[in-house]
Formats: C-alpha cells, structure tokens, sequence
C-alpha cells in the first residue's frame, strides 16, 4: 500500500453531464501547466551542484573527488525512480509530486546554509544521495498525471511539450546562481539560491494539479476523448498491487529493457555533457564564470525546440514510431560531440554553437524513450515503467557519466572522456535498434 499521506484521492460523484466538457478543459490545461512548473522546480535544485563544482575545485577537491560526490544523486535517482515510481503508480500525484520538491529544496538549502555541508566528499555524497532520492519523486508523479488526463492519440505531442520542462529548470540554474552570486556574494548561495526559488515552484504546482479526472468528478480520459487503447478495459481504472505491476507489466516486458539498456547510453552523453560542462569550459576553453553560465543556460533551453522537433517527427513522419527518430537525432548528437571536442581553445561562439547543438538534439530522445515507456505499460503502471528506463539512465549513465568521467578525465584527459561519450552514442543507436521491427509489428505497420 501506498503511505497514508499520498493515497489517491477518492473519486467524486459525476459531474452533471453539460458541465463536464468545460471543467475538463479548464482542468487539463491547470494539471499540464501544474506538472510543468513542478518539474521545471526540480531541475533548480538537481543541476545547481555542477555550476559550484568549479568552486569546489578551488578547495582542494578533484575531478575524481567530486565525480564520486555527484554520483550520490545518479544512485539515488535511479532507485528512486523505480521504487518510488511504483509507490507513485498507487498515490496523489498532486501531493507526491509537491512533497517530493520541497525536500529536495530543503535538502540544498541545507547544503548552502551549514558550513561542514561541502566539508568532505562523504558528506556531499550523503546529501546528494538524500536529494536524488526525492528527486526520483517528480517524473512518476507527472507521468501518473500525463496518463490519466491525456489520451495516447495525444500525448505524444503533450509529452513533448512537457518534457521541455526540465530545459526549462535546468537552462535557469545558470542565470539563477548568476543572480544569487551577485546578490548574497558567496558561492553557496549556487545551493540555497535555486533552494528557494525551487520551494516557490512547489507551491504552484500544488495549487495547480489534481490526481485523477475521477476525483473531481469527470470521466475517465478514454471516455471524454473517445480515444480507447486495442486493449482497454474498465480494469484500466482500477488500482494495481505492487506484484501485478512488477511481475505481470514491467518485468516480461521485452521492448521495456531494450529502451532501458538504450537510455543507459543516451543519458551518459547527456550528463557526460551537461554535468561537465562548467569544468570543462573554464578549464579547457578558457570559459569566464559568465560565460559558462550563460552557455549552460543555452545547452538546455536549444532542448525545446529540438524535442518539440522529435516529438513531431516520430507523430507525423514515422506513424507513432520512436526508433528512427531516435537513431536519427542520436547520429546527430554523434557529429556535434567531435566537433565539441575538437574545436580549439579561444573559438567560444563554435563552442557555443556545438552546445547547443547537442541539447537540441539530445533532449527528443530523452523524451520519446519516456514515451515508450508510457505506451508499453497500463496507465496504473505507468510510473512504474518509466521508472525502470530511469532505473537504467542514472544507474547506469549518469552514474558513469559522474564517476567514470571524472576517473578518465584524470587519467586520460579531456580526449578520454570524449571517446567514451563517443561509445556511448554509438551504442545507444545499436540497442534502439532492436526495437526497429517490433515497433513496427505493434503498430500494425508493414515495410
């Protein structure tokens, strides 16, 4: 069972028949914008570590050091996401989604304001682990929300749209620990800063999003849009056990594991880029603190439009079919990465252009593998599988792209890390692939 405070809210009796379509309306567009803010409130206070890694090289620390202390989030997140996904699968997303936020922000307002906080490696680990594991709070709960109030012949699109929102979060970070610096002079602020803003985001969000359609008294989404999945029941409604959704939806899920071990690769080459950034810019390529912050900010804001650009493209040009989106942008996102690498020291706006490049492109597969994810599970286990892609993107890439980076960077130098990225975008294509034909066979789709 899920904890008593996040037990679903209780269905509502219907609403009188001519109210409904209004209500719907009004309603839809409250939860989209609620879980959008609330995501966005979780990128502030999830990447803010990176932009004072620099800082935290001043004090003694090394690549490897702080590589081990960011891994504390990957661990956390990645677990997180799956076992509190599946706890999401039978909760309030309204209140999972806001109680989740708010101790994240606690936990880096914690970090900035007591001084033995950033003391010792060990001790970042622990705060960082604890502010994963809240993290892994925010995505299941919007994909809860995202199932429940918008049809599959529409949430393609809707997820696009919402997946921007950690763009959104993120890109802010930068300008936000700018700002914070310059009001409170002091580099922890990078922690309590953002911590603060993040809190204000929670409270939006809660005043915004409701769990189901149900408890405010509407029908289910399927009914309202007369948009009925081939094999959708009433039992689509009904809350599952913590086994049925393990052992009879996620486990024995084939194409499920496929995209997991894909979105391992996928998230190395986003973490790989984004986490190391601010280090490698300033120490690589003689990036001033504005100028990083403000290349971070553009890193992930060109995420929008190129995941609203992918969400189409797999819509309208591949029929619903995610792998060759993918794979296209992936191949992409392959070119930038050595041109990001080799462009020489002093070429800032080639610097620039490279990044940017590669969060327009590496964001739409981020988002279609969520999508997947979504579409290969009932809606009541929807947290749950898309926990299990996050389970594999932080354990296994960001995790790496945390430690293994700052090992190889150490030993190899920056050339090391960049092969490595290089791999990584090479097999993501590779494990995408196997789901090229069965795809298709879902679908109903010949050729």
């Amino acid at each position: 069972m899920s904890l008593n405070i996040f037990k679903p809210a209780a269905h509502k009796e219907p609403l009188p028949l001519d109210r409904v379509d209004p209500v719907y309306k009004t309603l839809r567009w409250k939860v989209f914008l609620g879980i959008f803010i609330g995501y966005a409130g979780y990128y502030l206070v999830r990447k803010n570590f990176s932009m004072a890694m620099p800082d935290l090289l001043e004090q003694g620390y090394s690549k490897s050091d702080l590589g081990w202390a960011l891994s504390g989030v990957s661990i956390a997140y990645g677990l997180s996401k799956f076992f509190m996904g599946n706890v999401s699968d039978r909760s309030n997303a309204r209140v999972f989604l806001t109680v989740g936020l708010l101790l994240s922000a606690c936990t880096m307002i914690f970090m900035g304001f007591v001084p033995f906080a950033t003391s010792s490696i060990l001790l970042m680990f622990v705060l960082l682990f604890i502010n994963g594991w809240f993290q892994g709070m925010g995505w299941p709960a919007c994909g809860r929300v995202m199932v429940h109030w918008f049809s599959v012949k529409e949430r393609g699109t809707k997820m696009s749209i919402w997946n921007v929102a950690h763009n959104v979060g993120g890109g802010l970070v930068g300008p936000i620990t700018i700002y914070g610096m310059e009001i409170f002079a002091d580099w922890h602020s990078k922690f309590y800063f953002p911590g603060m803003i993040a809190i204000l985001f929670a409270i939006i969000a809660y005043a915004l999003v409701r769990d189901t359609p149900q408890s405010c008294g509407l029908p289910p989404i399927e009914k309202y849009k007369n948009d009925y999945p081939k094999d959708y029941s009433e039992k689509n409604e009904i809350e599952l056990s913590a086994k049925e959704i393990f052992f009879k939806y996620i486990f024995n899920n084939k194409m499920l594991w496929y995209i997991a071990f894909a979105n391992a690769f996928v998230y190395l080459v986003r973490y790989g880029i984004l986490d190391w950034s601010p280090t490698y810019l300033e120490e690589a390529k003689g990036f001033s603190v504005k100028e990083t912050g403000w290349a971070y900010f553009l890193y992930e804001y060109a995420g929008i439009p190129g995941t609203l650009l992918c969400g189409w493209i797999s819509d309208k040009v591949f029929k619903g079919r995610r792998a060759p989106a993918t794979i296209i942008y992936m191949l992409l996102v392959l070119v930038a990465v050595v041109v990001y690498w080799k462009n020489p020291p002093g070429n800032i706006l080639v610097d620039n252009i490279a990044l940017v490049a590669i969060g327009f492109l590496i964001y739409g597969p981020v988002m279609l593998i969520g999508v997947q994810a979504l579409d290969l599970a009932p809606k009541k286990a929807a947290g749950t599988a898309a926990g299990l892609t996050g389970l594999f993107g932080y354990m296994g890439g960001a995790l790496f792209a945390n430690i293994a980076m700052g090992y190889v960077v150490d030993h190899f130098g920056w050339d090391g890390g960049f092969i490595v990225m290089i791999a990584a975008c090479l097999l993501a294509i590779v494990f995408t692939s196997f789901t090229w034909n069965k795809e298709k066979e879902l679908l109903g789709l010949k050729g």
